[in-house]
């Protein structure tokens, strides 16, 4: 369910296709499948593996035609396999490929297969090329038979139909998968991400939600959800697709950091629909596993370790589920009691880290009722060896130090707690309504702390000289000053430590001095009046105070207290948030410092060994 490419030209489009899918590599995947058609005949190439699979195949049996549609798959429903890629087909005429999830696809499935439709695999995809088949039996065109089929969707789709019998034609329907448009001369294209269509167009056409399009080589017809003919505006990109070019950045940390609104928009599209978490999004046995769930283990090691800790306290005071958290390499080489229905959770960004994963083979030895792997890399260890997979879709992360890593993961935890909640009944639909809606407005609260990069490039030259620096924070917001502490340390290495406030009279008060910076994550809460009172009490040392603080916190700056004000936000997301100004205080420490950002000493990107 990551990538979709479409064409309908007067040239052959193959190449155009695949050259399409490979600028949506980042996304990950294990199958690519194109169909073109040429002469009204329907061509369909399936490979399992990377898309030079495909172009291979491609390229020993070209493929002529001038419309097309190409996938790259995520396996959700249905084993990764040949016969599961996409585009899936009805007959030797109707072709499609398809993003995101068919809530209910079984029960679409039964009606089908009474109706005669044989299925050949076991995905939800198929039964939309079915129903377009059946409603195109009766419809006056293969627009209309989209509009009928997509009324009895349940679930996230973006979804590219064509026929071929009607070959100058493909039809697009959108519902909580992104798809664009892209107009050339001529020629018009369809893809999941625009970065598919550089190569070929800078013009894009947006589809909003409900969208249903018609898309000719001259013509682009947009019909919202009512059945209404529309305009979508058309915009031109400047946007650079590859992922390995810096462009206007100086480091990729800087990059990683400000691609963190589109990453998470990345990790919910097709996730989220209808103001609630798909739980099939974790797999197509998540609701059976989560119904038994009664505490969750979760394993990592690092930056992931530190969203673990945040995770805990939604799991217990959101879903109301029992949660432990620990590194892998304390885990593996201890004695431990496996709790009854304990669902063991490992984190990684590179599914490769060898403690987490020597961790994971060993609980599974101890009766884990199963496992599940939050992870941007398909095809990882982790994410082949566990039961359950959620992809964070974060993108390629150069930087050694991680930052969308890290906020895609805590993403992806909040999704899970919602779904694992709703599941078990600890949360109703206002309450999962609640979350989403948060979560939806994240990425644009995101950009709005980005814009707080030349305060905090301002700031940053007050720590020239410091060698030592301490942060601080409570509740969730201890673990969002545990990771600030360790990107410092990462790229800058000034000695940082954090610290759950309340424990600062008991013995970090010590340590306070004016030459200390005492960095404070100070979101409007029910720990706020608390977190006040540790802040007096460095006061009172004579400590050098720079306070993040909500700007309804009621901070005033004074003589050694400095505050840099942050819009409010919903408390759920408010860890997620306050993590933006600790990566951006890190980097511009780092570039005073003059040191290597990216590639950071003695440090390495995958953990792989011990």
């Amino acid at each position: 369910m990551c990538g979709i490419v479409g064409a309908v030209a007067q040239r052959d489009v193959a190449e155009i296709l695949i050259e399409g899918l490979r600028r949506l590599e980042y996304r990950g995947y294990d199958s690519a499948g194109i169909a073109v058609v040429e002469d009204q005949q329907l061509q369909r190439v399936r490979r399992m593996g990377k898309v030079q699979a495909l172009a291979e195949a491609v390229e020993a049996t070209p493929l002529l035609g001038g419309t097309g549609i190409a996938h790259t798959r995520w396996a959700t429903h249905g084993e990764p396999s040949k016969s599961n890629a996409h585009p899936h087909t009805s007959g030797e005429q109707i072709a499609i490929v398809h993003n995101g999830i068919i809530e209910n696809h079984q029960a679409l499935r039964e009606l089908l297969q009474q109706r005669g439709y044989v299925f050949s695999s076991q995905t939800d995809t198929e039964v939309i090329a079915h129903l377009v088949e059946w409603e195109l039996r009766s419809a006056t065109s293969l627009l209309e038979a989209v509009q009928k089929t997509v009324t009895q969707l349940e679930g996230a789709y973006g979804t590219v139909v064509m026929d071929s019998r009607d070959p100058e034609r493909i039809v697009v329907a959108r519902s909580g998968s992104p798809l664009v448009i892209g107009l050339g001369v001529g020629e018009n294209f369809i893809a999941s991400d625009q970065l598919a269509l550089l190569n070929v167009t800078r013009r894009f056409m947006f589809l909003e939600e409900g969208d249903v399009a018609e898309v000719t080589r001259r013509s682009i017809s947009v019909f919202n959800q009512a059945g209404e003919q529309v305009e979508r505006a058309v915009t031109e990109s400047n946007v650079q697709h590859d992922a390995a070019d810096k462009g206007t950045f100086r480091h990729y940390m800087q990059k990683e950091i400000f691609e963190q609104p589109s990453a998470l928009i990345n990790t919910m599209e097709g996730r989220i629909s209808n103001d609630k978490v798909i739980i099939e999004s974790f797999g197509s046995d998540a609701k059976t596993i989560f119904d038994k769930v009664e505490h969750i283990q979760i394993i990592a090691c690092g930056t992931s370790y530190n969203a673990g800790m945040v995770a805990r306290y939604w799991f217990e005071s959101i879903a109301g589920i029992s949660c432990d958290v620990e590194i892998a390499s304390e885990f593996r080489y201890r004695k431990f009691v496996t709790r009854p229905n304990s669902l063991l959770l490992t984190l990684s960004q590179s599914g490769e880290t060898a403690d987490t994963l020597a961790a994971l083979r060993l609980a599974q030895e101890k009766g884990y009722m199963a496992a599940m792997t939050i992870c941007n890399v398909a095809g990882s260890s982790l994410v082949r060896e566990s039961d359950l997979v959620f992809m964070t879709r974060a993108g390629a992360e150069i930087g050694v130090a991680s930052t969308k890593a890290f906020t895609t993961q805590l993403i992806s935890l909040l999704m899970l707690v919602t779904a694992l909640g709703k599941q078990q009944g600890k949360i109703d639909s206002q309450k999962e309504r609640q979350i989403v809606h948060a979560m939806q407005q994240l990425p644009s609260y995101i950009e709005k702390a980005l814009t707080l990069d030349n305060p905090i490039e301002q700031l940053a030259e007050e720590f020239s000289d410091k060698h030592h620096a301490l942060f601080l924070g409570r509740g969730e917001f201890y673990p969002i000053a545990v990771e600030a502490s360790l990107k410092l340390k990462e790229i800058s290495y000034i000695h940082a430590e954090a610290y759950a406030a309340g424990e600062l009279k008991h013995g970090p008060l010590a340590l306070i001095d004016a030459d200390m910076p005492v960095i404070v994550v100070a979101p409007t809460n029910d720990l706020l009046e608390k977190l006040k009172s540790n802040i007096e009490e460095v006061r009172a040392r004579g400590g050098l105070l720079y306070v993040f603080a909500d700007s309804e916190a009621g901070f005033e700056a004074t003589e050694g207290m400095k505050i840099i004000t942050m819009p409010s936000v919903d408390e759920i997301i408010a860890p997620i948030f306050y993590t933006i100004p600790m990566q951006l205080l890190a980097y511009h420490v780092a570039l005073i410092k003059g040191t290597d950002v990216d590639q950071p000493r003695n440090l390495a990107k995958a953990v792989t060994v011990e």
